[in-house]
């Protein structure tokens, strides 16, 4: 229920995301580039200007809604007056983290879920929320969890949110800029009145896409996995090398025990993807699309800063 939940808000959210672009962008091309004595005749610059509204455009706002989205995505409470010892621990943690490291004290929230979790997000250093799922807090030590948290904090401090978005902003660009450049190309060759074919422009636009896309994702994924390694150090120079490795240790353990029987929950044994996979602690894919580097890689650089 929540990976439909999840898809029906994507949809919608991609939807409403198109329009406003669709709009903005018209209004900065015709208009606004205009009245500053910007002029974008040729096609190529025309396309670029497009490529860019909707590249960057698309991954800003997906910034922005990245609170309120999460919020929807699990059944979510607000930590503001801590109530019980855990929470006190989560919230105090979080905010002397934030003391620490010179940024706003983020949101602290907390949602019911066996797994153990942690994610950072928002669109901004200083506007950010930082959440933890019950399984975390139950299955994990104190000082664990203090170190899960300074890992979410080095997000925050370290700016990952707003460096992910540019960096998928500027993929996003080439790959509409690229794809709908050889599209043109493809489309107009052969043709007697050099009008382009428009379908096979628009088939090979949507070919080029998805193939620039797969390309894209892996600078991208390569990048995450790096922020995961300075997150990493981060809480352990707060806290320690040794709490973070055994937490990932206690991580990884409950997560290949639950894996299984998750996958036989969904038909054909392949379970869904989670929307928001890409925040969790940990990741389950391997290799160049992996958002996160192996437990074991974290755990032999988290070592090596021991060793320093």
């Amino acid at each position: 229920m929540r990976w439909f939940k999840g898809i029906f808000l994507l949809i919608i959210a991609n939807f409403l995301v198109f329009l406003t672009l669709s709009i903005t962008g018209n209004l900065l091309i015709h208009f606004v580039l205009p009245a500053f004595g910007i002029k974008l005749d040729s096609f190529a610059t025309m396309q670029f200007a497009w490529a860019a509204v909707f590249g960057f455009g698309g991954a800003f706002i997906s910034l922005l809604i990245s609170k309120p989205m999460a919020k929807r995505m699990y059944r979510m409470q607000q930590v503001t007056n801590p109530a019980t010892a855990k929470e006190h621990l989560v919230y105090s943690t979080v905010q002397e983290l934030a003391r620490r490291d010179g940024v706003r004290m983020p949101e602290v929230w907390v949602y019911w879920d066996d797994t153990p979790n942690a994610f950072a997000t928002g669109p901004g250093s200083n506007h950010s929320m930082v959440a933890v799922s019950s399984g975390l807090v139950n299955n994990l030590s104190d000082d664990e969890v203090q170190a899960v948290l300074a890992h979410e904090m080095g997000h925050v401090s370290n700016g990952d949110m707003v460096a992910t978005t540019l960096l998928q902003g500027l993929m996003n660009t080439f790959v509409y800029f690229l794809a709908s450049a050889i599209a043109r190309i493809a489309a107009s060759a052969g043709s007697r009145d050099g009008e382009p074919n428009m379908l096979v422009y628009f088939v090979v636009d949507i070919v080029l896409q998805i193939l620039f896309s797969i390309l894209a994702m892996i600078v991208v994924m390569w990048h995450s996995r790096r922020r995961e390694f300075r997150a990493d150090a981060h809480a352990a120079r707060h806290y320690g090398a040794d709490p973070m490795i055994r937490a990932l240790q206690k991580i990884e353990a409950i997560a290949q025990r639950t894996e299984p029987a998750e996958e036989q929950q969904h038909s054909g044994g392949l379970a869904p993807q989670d929307a928001l996979a890409t925040l969790k602690i940990h990741g389950g894919m391997a290799g160049l699309f992996a958002s996160h580097p192996p437990t074991e890689a974290r755990i032999a650089a988290l070592r090596q800063l021991q060793l320093r």
